[in-house]
């Protein structure tokens, strides 16, 4: 079953779509607000399975290493691991009793095994976000702040590239990572988009040649970057708020698009929808976090 154009890949419609990750040969994702996670295969189109329901929102998870079904989360204000008996045990409150309301986002474990959660406040302050990184067997310590939105971040193959983004200022910038002990460094600006007219930079991933695709929040588009930062190809969608991408599926050439109904006064009937496209170049599944 090839794809040649944007699929629905279930007839389930999200309000908050997000986290697309292949994990263990199948997708799994969330309806961030809703605090669901769920998952379906890649072989054909079908329903989402719901793997487990918090009362929290629930932006991102990482696999746990050799614990199938246990998984490591961005959730509520904080850290926290969710095992496969549904049991929720807090990690890490890392944004609560702020006195602007915050909650966690985008997540994600690096090929070193290091687990790095960006955060936003419900209003969308300017600097009110953060990144957090959690190396193994440690707390989690702030690394990059003055953030709004923080959203990826996106790791080269290597673990010594990241790409984070702060979608509404539309900024996309790179850092240098060091693979023994994670430390940032040498950051850059790599994208510069305009919000307005491109969409804002939202959900990444780095594909097996370290180019970068971006889904563009209110652009109905997912974009794809060569490492100079040039764009290679955009690819439209028929809904307005792409929120997140992960190639999986067969051969790791299956583009999965998850999007969002969130805020939109008269959604279409594709807006929330999971999609699924075929491409030519092979991604990566999820980097597990030790256990």
């Amino acid at each position: 079953m090839e794809l040649t154009d944007p699929t629905p890949w279930s007839a389930d419609r999200l309000e908050l779509g997000e986290g697309a990750r292949w994990v263990d040969e199948r997708l799994v994702l969330v309806d961030l607000l809703a605090g669901r996670l769920l998952a379906t295969g890649g072989d054909g189109p079908g329903p989402l399975d719901e793997l487990g329901r918090l009362d929290v929102p629930l932006g991102a998870v990482a696999p746990v290493a050799g614990r199938p079904g246990e998984w490591l989360v961005a959730a509520s204000t904080g850290v926290a691991r969710l095992g496969g008996d549904g049991a929720y045990r807090p990690v890490a409150d890392l944004e609560g009793g702020r006195p602007e309301p915050a909650r966690m986002n985008d997540a994600v474990a690096d090929p070193h095994g290091r687990f790095w959660a960006g955060s936003m406040t419900y209003a969308g302050v300017p600097g009110g976000g953060s990144l957090y990184r959690m190396d193994p067997g440690a707390a989690p310590v702030a690394v990059v702040t003055g953030l709004t939105i923080a959203n990826g971040p996106a790791f080269d193959g290597a673990g010594t590239t990241m790409y984070l983004a702060d979608t509404p200022r539309g900024h996309v910038d790179r850092f240098t990572v060091d693979a023994r002990t994670g430390e940032l460094s040498g950051r850059e600006p790599f994208l510069r988009l305009r919000p307005a007219v491109d969409g804002a930079p939202d959900g990444m991933t780095v594909d097996a040649t370290d180019h970068l695709w971006v889904a563009l929040w209110g652009g109905s588009a997912v974009r794809r970057y060569r490492p100079d930062g040039t764009l290679d190809r955009e690819i439209p969608l028929p809904a307005v708020q792409p929120t997140s991408v992960c190639l999986g599926g067969p051969g790791l050439r299956r583009l999965f698009v998850t999007t969002a109904a969130y805020g939109l006064a008269d959604p279409g009937p594709l807006d929330g929808a999971l999609l699924a496209l075929d491409v030519p170049v092979p991604g990566r599944p999820a980097a597990p976090v030790p256990a």
